[in-house]
């Protein structure tokens, strides 16, 4: 099973109805794959606009990872030894490092370098796939 883990940039693909995005949502959600978003990512895209029932219709097929204390307790770690600051970036890397236990690991995302340096940091072998 590969673990889909889905960046601000594919919400944002996702909600301006990119072909593009919808067909790997398809595709994942026809294999025996898992769609997770962590919430720090719901929360840089959302808006509660009525023009994004799009986004609300995408959001309902994917499990919403919960930021609890460790999980940012890492992702400031994280930070911390990279240099960045982009909290958010760190959490989808964790979150995607941690997916690795239960398969594979992808990273839908439109900042590819930044997940990728960071995903390097945790040693991690979670993919990357640029949006």
């Amino acid at each position: 099973m590969t673990v889909f883990v889905l960046d601000a940039g594919e919400l944002i693909g996702l909600e301006n109805n990119s072909r593009a995005a919808w067909a790997r949502l398809r595709a994942a959600r026809s294999g025996s794959h898992q769609l997770i978003v962590p919430t720090g990512v719901i929360g840089q895209v959302w808006r509660g606009a009525p023009q994004q029932a799009r986004l609300n219709q995408a959001l309902k097929q994917c499990r919403p990872i919960p930021l609890d204390e460790n999980t940012a307790r890492l992702a400031g770690q994280l930070c911390g030894r990279t240099g960045t600051t982009d909290v958010i970036d760190a959490v989808v890397a964790v979150v995607a490092h941690s997916a690795l236990r239960h398969g594979e690991a992808t990273v839908l995302t439109s900042d590819p370098e930044d997940i990728s340096t960071l995903l390097a940091v945790l040693g991690s072998t979670a993919k990357v796939v640029p949006v």
